[in-house]
């Protein structure tokens, strides 16, 4: 890579809205961000939050490089929303985006803030079930150790999951489901229960290291539930 490149990230997958901006400072990188809780009103908070944050790192829209964004699981409503100004951003300055998963940045800050190098990610899906995934560390990132699910309590209980020593567990799903406290009893629960677009950067410049980024009109939400839910109205497969 020729210079380091400012890149501008945002996230209102879960009731969580923020945004990142990372910019080349001469030979460092600085980040803005701002993160706030704000269910049912992402739409009105996020493009002036994203103003903000660009205004902290005297930059303009301009001088992003890459847009990145949150891209699920979580709430439907929720996940279009950022990504549609994400991609409505970068269609605009006609360069490349970037899709973190929700559950990864959040493993990411437990790693970042409290050295969690084992972490158990779980959101509340609503509807009786939660987003579930296990990451551990590999070089500086949190990295999947299986796949992303979407899955009742009783029967992610029921597979009975080897819990590795000295796990922690983030997301909104363990104040959700009790029971799942009990199972991973021997884990430490951590205060991080929405993904944030600052802990998003790392994976970020993963990709961008790797040549993994997208053209605007490429960029894709995950669900994780939607062929469940196909499969449960009559006549789909």
């Amino acid at each position: 890579m020729s210079r380091a490149l400012n890149i501008l990230c945002v996230d209102t997958s879960t009731e969580a809205c923020s945004v990142a901006v990372l910019s080349a400072t001469g030979f460092d990188t600085v980040i803005n961000d701002q993160f706030m809780l704000a269910p049912r009103e992402h739409t009105n908070k996020i493009l002036p939050t994203v103003e903000q944050v660009l205004q902290q790192a005297k930059l303009a829209l301009a001088d992003i490089d890459i847009v990145a964004y949150g891209r699920g699981p979580g709430s439907f409503t929720g996940v279009r929303i950022g990504i549609s100004i994400a991609q409505g951003l970068a269609y605009g300055i006609e360069k490349n985006m970037v899709g973190v998963s929700t559950l990864q940045a959040m493993a990411q800050q437990a790693y970042k803030t409290e050295q969690a190098c084992d972490v158990y990610a779980a959101i509340d899906a609503r509807m009786g079930e939660i987003y579930f995934a296990h990451y551990q560390l590999q070089g500086q990132l949190m990295t999947l150790v299986n796949e992303e699910v979407v899955i009742k309590p009783a029967d992610l209980l029921a597979q009975q999951p080897l819990i590795s020593k000295n796990a922690a567990l983030v997301g909104s799903a363990w104040a959700a489901y009790p029971e799942l406290v009990s199972y991973f009893a021997n884990a430490v629960r951590l205060d991080i229960e929405f993904p944030s677009a600052k802990y998003m950067l790392d994976q970020v410049l993963y990709c961008i290291e790797k040549g993994v980024t997208q053209l605007p009109e490429l960029a894709t939400p995950v669900y994780i539930r939607d062929k469940v839910t196909w499969k449960k109205l009559p006549g789909r497969e």
